[in-house]
């Protein structure tokens, strides 16, 4: 762990293993709670330091760790692929995002600034000039999942790092490696001691101090809503920046174009083997192109290679743990019981599971409200736009939902009536770029990601008035 600008280690151990076949990839140290306070308790002159970096030495530790990321590519994205969930493919594209991610930070550094005030718009305030800037808050907590151990480390660190803050890192337990690499990457770069530091250890134990000290300005989490619920109640008077999941919409128009919308969700439904807050867990597909959509689909869900992950061929690999895989498969089963059909997949091995089709899923089954995070898709036939959209709206999350049409008009409503974070044209909900806005609405979060808006997050408005 990086604590204070030193390389620190515990004797009791967590052991990182490869959710594929069980094999030891690494141990990391499991932080106590006082290890977690040492941090904060550095980080307090950490922030100091961080906010008398000038902007260029902001930047030059950003773009230094972006080159040391890619000049080792291809050994992060093993490391990505050994100790998660995605195939050596996924984890390449995640790299490249990564680094991406680190430059697009070090960019918006130079961008943070004010504007003008006029003070004299009222009567009697004459004589007065001024402006407003934006300041770092100060200490930032970082909570991140195992879906995606690098980029959406990235998503956190790198803005801090940028808006001048102090940042602490708490990875998932199951795969720290990635984000334990992109603290070094950062430090070697020249983050100096108390700015970027890493924790690891159990979030219900570590994570404590982290959430509840009032020193630590914001909490940035990426997880479960139960969990995000639980950190709102403990944090007290702190900004906090939630993206907590969902369960994403994709509409097929009657006038879709079929060969972009079916490959584009079939990818959006098995990227990472479902394990995504954007899979696509809802089609909803106009009666009139019902059966072929269906079936097209199900011809690309069982092409999907579901094998190794170092394997070039491969297409999706395991879920993260043997649990999570029941899990997912205790929610295919019920909707079946429920009556709902399997045209595909449903079967499991170990932490595999396949390709998953379902249609005439009752909406009274958990498949249709809550998050699978696995690879099943859930398949609706609907007749009149209406139907659809208020069918996508009819759930508790809303981070993103997508249409696929040719009409602008159609678009331009469904835009209008979806209640989503984003809605995405001819794309899957599975599509995102790291410079957008990102985030939802009800139980998918509050805030925003993407760099330049993560940057606003994690800083505040200063206003200055001179009286002349």
């Amino acid at each position: 762990m990086l604590l204070d600008g030193t390389w620190v280690d515990r004797s009791d151990r967590i052991e990182v293993h490869d959710p594929q076949d069980g094999a030891l990839v690494a141990t990391v140290p499991r932080a106590s709670q006082a290890d977690m306070v040492a941090a904060i308790d550095a980080a307090v002159q950490g922030a100091e330091t961080a906010r008398r970096l000038p902007v260029f030495r902001r930047m030059d530790i950003l773009r230094g760790a972006a080159d040391r990321i890619e000049q080792r590519q291809e050994e992060v994205a093993r490391t990505i692929a050994r100790e998660g969930i995605k195939t050596i493919r996924e984890a390449r594209v995640e790299t490249s995002r990564c680094v991406d991610t680190l430059r697009l930070s070090a960019e918006e550094a130079r961008r943070m600034g004010g504007e003008t005030i006029a003070f004299d718009q009222r009567e009697g305030n004459q004589g007065r000039f001024g402006y407003w800037l934006r300041e770092p808050l100060g200490i930032i907590g970082a909570i991140t999942p195992f879906n995606d151990p690098l980029n959406l480390v990235a998503h956190k660190l790198g803005p801090a790092l940028a808006g001048g803050n102090a940042v602490i890192l708490k990875p998932d337990s199951k795969t720290p490696l990635s984000g334990i690499g992109l603290v070094q990457a950062l430090h070697d770069a020249g983050a100096p001691p108390g700015v970027v530091q890493v924790i690891t250890g159990p979030g219900e134990q570590v994570a404590e101090p982290l959430v509840t000290d009032p020193r630590v300005r914001m909490i940035s989490f990426t997880g479960g809503a139960s969990v995000g619920e639980s950190i709102a109640r403990r944090a007290g008077l702190k900004k906090i920046a939630m993206e907590l999941g969902s369960n994403c919409p994709v509409i097929i128009a009657r006038d879709a174009e079929l060969d972009v919308a079916v490959p584009a969700c079939v990818s959006g439904a098995f990227w990472a083997a479902g394990q995504n807050c954007l899979h696509v867990q809802r089609l909803l597909v106009h009666q009139d192109v019902y059966e072929e959509f269906r079936d097209r689909f199900v011809a690309g869900a069982e092409g999907y290679t579901v094998g190794s992950k170092l394997d070039e061929a491969t297409d999706m690999g395991p879920l993260i743990t043997e649990a999570a895989a029941m899990r997912v498969e205790a929610m295919v089963e019920r909707a079946i019981e429920a009556d709902a059909t399997l045209l595909c997949g449903g079967h499991r091995n170990g932490t595999f599971f396949d390709p998953t089709l379902l249609e005439a899923v009752p909406d009274t089954v958990e498949l249709s409200y809550e998050e699978v995070y696995g690879p099943v898709t859930a398949l609706y036939r609907f007749d009149d736009l209406s139907e659809a959209i208020a069918r996508a709206n009819a759930v508790e999350y809303g981070l993103q939902a997508a249409i696929f049409t040719r009409s602008i008009d159609v678009a331009h409503r469904a835009i209008a009536e979806l209640r989503y974070g984003g809605v995405m044209v001819n794309d899957s909900t599975d599509f995102r770029i790291d410079a957008m806005p990102f985030g939802g609405t009800k139980r998918s979060g509050v805030g925003r990601e993407g760099v330049r808006f993560a940057v606003e997050e994690m800083t505040e408005p200063k206003v200055v008035c001179f009286r002349l």
